[in-house]
């Protein structure tokens, strides 16, 4: 479904955007509660350097680094400072005579700063500060190596990122679950749409969310009004017929008397204005009746329905003792059963009229539904082949019939764009017929 998969890339994005800047916020936030820890300490060890500086007796400012701690007096401990007094610059033993101008860039003030290149390449943490002590400009600058805390930061960040993943993705499958479970109704509801189209069904009746309901209750109310007025127009066109059928009997009858018989030009115009108004009727009341069903399309089942009428025929023509041999798989199709009994029974009642004692149905599904019907008849010319959907037209006046059956079936055809083709049995030497619709 389209709008399931475009929920759950919508959402899939915004919840790695949620994560990838929870997990950046997370990042920053320890280390920067790492570096005011150490802020913290080297503020203390600055104000313990503070406190040693002494004037001697000579006037000059001295400091005492007895009262520092033992980690600066170790070789490249990772623990340095620089003290100026009076821009002389006196240096922790951890640093072994190195020089390192670590200078307060903003006099008067605390501020820690990064410094990339310390003793043995070591990233380093400093905070400065200048201030004024008995008439001397004293500047100290304390620092720490960093290099443990990166090390630290970076198995914090590979098993945060990997943790964070991880909870992503089980977000990321409950939310598709809960997705999934959401769209079940719509699902459903699709399925009984089928079953709606196969005549399993009349209503959409399962349960679906209160946002969808009032689509789902329209939906029901046009399937009754549209099976309303499809049981009107029928029974309309029904009741047409039946008003129509005693009329016309008698405009045949009329033809036949001997009064108008005997002025021919008169009889061919009644005969010709008859036939005119018969052909028509039938043609606009097989209009009507496909119309009606062109939204309301029930289920076929070949198998089913061939084998009921090929028994039906078999009586309507006892005399011949037709055989009947039906191919046809034993499934529903979506095709209006009405029309597709009228198609198929047209052309069964044609094949009966012309068989010996044999016809063969076979109906294929592949990319398209195929109807094809043989009989063991005398057959068909190339010449009269195109002649035979002509309405009205009867190639052998001594077969009753009235020449509507193929042009009806024509009809049908031509209005699910299929398409219809005649020619010989190559099977049993006699007529075939061959009609190709588009599957729905």
């Amino acid at each position: 479904m389209y709008l399931r998969q475009k929920l759950n890339r919508s959402l899939t994005f915004i919840l790695s955007v949620i994560f990838l800047l929870h997990w950046a916020t997370g990042d920053w936030v320890i280390r920067t509660v790492a570096e005011k820890q150490m802020v913290s300490r080297l503020k203390h060890d600055s104000d313990s350097l503070k406190d040693t500086l002494k004037n001697d007796r000579s006037g000059h400012l001295r400091f005492d680094s007895f009262h520092i701690g033992s980690i600066y007096n170790e070789a490249f401990s990772g623990h340095y400072f620089v003290i100026k007094i009076d821009g002389v610059s006196h240096y922790s033993a951890s640093l072994q005579n190195q020089a390192l101008e670590l200078v307060p860039r903003v006099p008067t003030q605390a501020n820690p700063y990064h410094y990339p290149n310390g003793p043995k390449d070591q990233p380093l943490l400093v905070l400065e500060s200048s201030f004024e002590e008995s008439g001397h400009i004293v500047s100290i600058s304390v620092a720490e190596d960093l290099s443990a805390i990166i090390d630290d930061l970076t198995s914090f960040r590979i098993g945060y990122l990997a943790f964070s993943t991880f909870i992503l993705i089980v977000v990321l499958a409950i939310q598709s679950t809960i997705i999934k479970r959401a769209f079940k109704p719509f699902t459903a509801a699709r399925r009984q749409l089928t079953e709606i189209v196969n005549g399993e069904h009349d209503q959409i009746e399962v349960d679906v969310p209160a946002e969808i309901r009032p689509l789902v209750d329209e939906f029901n109310r046009l399937l009754v009004l549209i099976i309303r007025r499809l049981q009107q127009s029928r029974t309309a066109i029904g009741n047409l017929a039946h008003a129509l059928k005693t009329p016309l009997a008698m405009l045949f009858r009329i033809t036949d008397n001997p009064v108008i018989s005997a002025d021919p030009e008169l009889h061919q115009l009644i005969t010709q204005q008859t036939n005119a108004i018969h052909l028509a009727i039938e043609r606009e009341l097989k209009r009507a009746r496909i119309a009606g069903n062109e939204k309301t399309k029930n289920s076929f089942n070949p198998f089913h329905e061939l084998t009921t009428l090929s028994q039906l025929l078999q009586n309507v023509y006892s005399e011949k003792q037709l055989q009947f041999k039906i191919t046809a798989p034993d499934i529903f199709i979506h095709y209006d059963r009405e029309d597709l009994l009228e198609l198929i029974g047209n052309l069964l009642d044609n094949a009966c009229k012309w068989a010996k004692d044999t016809i063969c149905v076979t109906i294929t599904l592949s990319n398209m539904l195929v109807i094809t019907i043989e009989d063991d008849g005398p057959g068909i010319n190339d010449q009269n082949v195109q002649l035979l959907t002509y309405r009205g037209l009867r190639l052998d006046e001594t077969v009753d019939g009235h020449g509507l059956g193929l042009a009806i079936v024509h009809d049908i055809t031509e209005f699910y764009g299929g398409s219809i083709t005649f020619d010989a049995s190559e099977k049993f030497g006699g007529f075939m017929a061959r009609v190709r619709l588009p599957l729905n």
